[in-house]
This record gives C-alpha cells, structure tokens and sequence, in this order.
C-alpha cells in the first residue's frame, strides 16, 4: 500500500512540475547555429548580370562569388536558416526549386528561410532572371542553364553542411553606421563632386548579428547595408563593395564566417563609383562600420524563435495595347523595345498578361530582435517607415527569396523614372505596379507581426 501512495505521489508531482523543468531546460540549452559557405563563382566565362550595356561575357575575377548559410535553433528545437549569396537576384522559379528542395530534405518551410541577394552587378546571369537586358546566343543561354541547375544542388549541399555544423552559441545583435549610400533620385552622379549636401532619404544602418561558440570565439556575422553593389562595371566576377566587406570582417576575425545581406537599397548608390579603388574604399568603410558594431555593446538574444511568411498579392496597371506597343517600336531601343516587341508575341499567341503577382514578405522574431524581409528591390523609403511602426532597432531585408522588379512608394509610382516604371519592362512585366502596391506590403507585414505575437506601440 505504501509503495502505491509513493508512485501515485511520484507522478503527480511530475505532471506539476514537469512544465517548469521542461522550460528550465530549455532556457540552459540555448541557441545553436551551424553556419557553411560555398564557391558559386562560374568556372567559365559567362555574361554577367545586372547591366545592359556589357557587349560580352565575364574576364577573370577580382575575388570569388558565395553563397552562404546560417542556420538558428532556439531552444526549443526551432529552426530558421539564412541564405546569403553574391547574385544580382534571384527569381521566382529558382527560389521556389530550392525552397521547395529544402523543405523536401530538411522539413524547412518557406517561413523559415531568407533567401537573400547582395545584388551585386559583376556575378552571373541566372535562367529566368533579366534576359531581356542580355544579348545571349543560345550557347550562352545553354551555359545559363547548366550554371543555374549546379547553383540549386549547392544551396541544398550548403543548408545541410550547415545544419550539420550546429553547437551551443550566443547570438547578439546591434545597429551599426555608415554613411557612403546616396539616394540616386535626388543627386545628380556627374555633378557629386560639387555638391556641399545630399539629397533624399537614405538608410544609413548597419544591422549585425553575430553569433559566438560558448567560450567567446566567434564563428558567424551577418551583416547588412542598403545600397546598390553597382561600384563596379567591368567584365571581372566580384561581389562589389559587399565582397571585399566579407573579405575584411573575416581577415579580422580569422575562422569566422561573414555574411552580407542587401538591405532596402532600391533607389540608393555608392557615389561616386565605377573603380577598384572605390569598391575598396566602401568595403572598408562598411567593415569598420560593422567592427565599432562588435567591439561595442550588443543585445544578447533569450533563445527564442518565431517566423511567419506570405505572399501577398500586388497588381499592375492595364498593359499598353498593341498600337501603343508599335510606337513604342519606332521611337524606343535596348531592353524598352525588347519588351515592346516581346509584349506583342505575347498579344499575337494569345499568352495571358499578368494582372498581380504574388510578392513575399517575411517576420523573423529572434528573441527581442525583429527581421523584416521583402522581396524585388524595394526602396529605402519601406525600411524609414517600417522602422517608423517598429522602432530603429528594426532590421529590415530587401532582395530576398525572389527579386521579380523595383517595389517603388506611392510618391515614387507618382513620380515615374526608372524605379517606377521603366524598370517594370526590363524584368519583362506588362506595366506598372498600381498605387495600392505600398498599402498592401506594408499591411502585410503589419499582418504577420501580429501572427507571431509582435506588439505594435500605438504611439508609432
């Protein structure tokens, strides 16, 4: 009878007090991270992306192309990875093979992956990507397509040599600074040297996050600035300014992996450019920047993890007809007039015209740290105003898990140029975004904080 009474007293005093041990336990495991990075630098010459105006394919190298991944578990057993690579964009197809592979082999939803790109300007052409810009014969284009298929087995070799790599860390986070990002809106290039102040809206941020083993030693940091990698212009693979930042943050911190991630950098360039120096010069000052970030003081993260993700679906503006297409043919050339005809084909086959597209957008909660992700390449005016609502230690992504056109404001939309509305035809869309294109992301990612429990201050 007394070893009855013992049991019964046993297991209720497990049922009451096995949550707390349970949460204790949690709270001692902690975070882990696992962190790899590959060579994705082609190993022949292709055409590069980003630029019309280059009249043949790649020349050497200056440095190699990456890709990375680091990989977060909290201590609950919740998983997110951040994939960083040194690609103009990424397109739609492609982001949707690799996730679609990553979720196959590793259970990883789309929630829980950023798939971002530093969008430098001296990296390859991808299959899907900008190929109205591009002059390619159809070897090139066959060389595009081999390119791209090894691309995609690396990502998924990447996350599991990453997921494979985990142990206990210390995650901390911080908002550095710099200063070398100029709205191109606003200031003429030429006329830079002249000017005695700058203007328009930048983001001068410099969000980091670094991830340290339990002695200190530290192997990870993510880092990133909102600028267009366009310092350079020639025929050698490179990751721009961002490259040679990576390069510096790891020469510094020998054993560690440093990932740049490309912010909301839409409407902004490192002026002036078009050097080796100059892209240097940048990468320097963007790793100094990141270096006062690291010596200073940083915000511990508790280990929890939380990640939400949709795609919100954003319109166009009736398409040009087809007499309007034909003008367009007699007083346009390059990529405008590509488009132009490449609409009639379309008009003539009978091919259904895009009407909205379903454009990404992603919370990441790690610990107090909130990480904002938007797909295209927004301008920087999104990242002010989210960090309007959610105050500056916000950080925000742009360019990521699929870069399909420029994502222009209301204002910007009103005002036209390039980012709001030539840009649309040299990614091969059928017009314009409509007005309701701001509303609708900014709701959207109001929405998703709200799923994983993300307060919003009612005085923001």
């Amino acid at each position: 009878m007394k070893k009855i009474i013992f049991l019964i007293t046993f297991f209720t005093l497990l049922i009451i007090f096995a949550p707390n041990i349970s949460a204790r336990d949690n709270n001692q495991a902690g975070w882990k991270a696992g962190v790899a990075s590959v060579i994705i630098t082609p190993e022949k010459s292709m055409w590069m992306a980003g630029f019309a105006a280059r009249t043949r394919p790649s020349e050497g190298k200056l440095h190699e192309l990456w890709a990375k991944a680091l990989v977060f578990e909290d201590a609950a057993g919740k998983k997110a990875v951040l994939i960083t690579t040194d690609l103009s964009g990424i397109p739609k197809s492609i982001s949707d093979n690799i996730r679609n592979r990553l979720e196959k082999s590793f259970k990883l939803s789309r929630s829980q992956i950023i798939f971002n790109t530093s969008h430098t300007h001296s990296g390859p052409v991808l299959q899907d990507a900008l190929h109205a810009l591009y002059p390619l014969n159809e070897q090139q284009k066959e060389d595009v397509r081999i390119y791209t298929l090894k691309f995609e087995g690396q990502i998924e070799d990447l996350v599991k040599k990453a997921l494979s790599s985990l142990k206990p860390v210390i995650i901390s986070t911080q908002n550095g600074i710099s200063r070398f990002a100029v709205n191109r809106r606003n200031n003429i290039e030429t006329k830079i040297d002249a000017q005695t102040d700058l203007k328009g809206p930048s983001d001068y941020a410099v969000p980091v996050i670094r991830v340290s083993d339990k002695q200190g030693k530290v192997l990870a940091i993510a880092f990133g600035y909102a600028c267009h990698n366009t310092v350079l212009h020639g025929y050698e693979w490179s990751g721009d300014y961002a490259g040679y930042a990576q390069i510096q943050v790891e020469k510094v911190h020998p054993g560690a992996t440093a990932l740049f991630f490309q912010g909301c950098g839409g409407n902004q360039n490192a002026i002036p450019r078009k050097s080796v120096p100059l892209a240097k010069q940048y990468g320097q000052e963007l790793a100094l920047a990141v270096e006062a970030v690291l010596e200073g003081e940083m915000r511990e993260l508790e280990p929890r993890l939380s990640t939400a993700y949709s795609e919100v679906n954003i319109e166009f503006e009736n398409p040009p007809g087809k007499e309007e297409l034909n003008q367009m043919l007699t007083k346009e050339s390059g990529y405008i007039r590509n488009w132009a005809l490449e609409m009639i084909r379309k008009y003539e086959k009978g091919e259904r015209i895009l009407s909205k597209y379903p454009y990404p957008v992603q919370f990441w909660q790690l610990g107090d740290q909130s990480v904002v992700a938007l797909g295209g390449e927004p301008v920087v005016d999104y990242a002010i105003n989210l960090k309007k609502i959610f105050g500056p230690e916000l950080f925000v992504m742009g360019y990521s898990n699929d870069v399909m056109a420029y994502i222009p404001t209301v204002e910007i939309l009103r005002e036209g140029g390039y980012e709001g509305h030539t840009s649309q035809m040299a990614f091969g869309l059928p017009a314009k975004w409509k007005e309701s294109i701001e509303p609708l992301i900014m709701g959207e990612v109001l929405k998703l904080a709200e799923e994983i429990g993300i307060a919003i201050p009612e005085s923001k």
